[in-house]
């Protein structure tokens, strides 16, 4: 089974189709800014649960932010889990500074 992820910018969110389909299989909601990606949502249709298709969601999505230079804010569960297992991709997410000084 080949899962495609593509980004659909006009509905804010990453979809995933399997095997050259049109339909989707899953996607990631995200909020975007020139700095930062916040992953806000995920889902998968329960007829593809459990062949991957979360994971290609996120691959594919921390993929592009890292090439483009955007920081990730991991506000989804799934995000948030995946991104703690694949400490690879560790380094992108957000940290918040603050700039007041004591």
């Amino acid at each position: 089974m080949a899962i495609e992820v593509v980004d659909a910018p006009a509905q804010n969110r990453y979809e995933a189709r399997l095997d050259g389909g049109t339909d989707v299989a899953g996607f990631a909601q995200y909020i975007r800014t020139p700095e930062l990606v916040a992953f806000v949502h995920t889902e998968v249709d329960r007829r593809h649960e459990g062949r991957g298709v979360g994971s290609a969601l996120v691959r594919q999505s921390l993929d592009e932010a890292r090439e483009a230079g955007l920081r990730v804010l991991a506000t989804c569960p799934f995000y948030a889990a995946w991104i703690n297992r694949h400490p690879e991709y560790q380094g992108l997410l957000y940290q918040a500074r603050s700039s007041v000084a004591d």
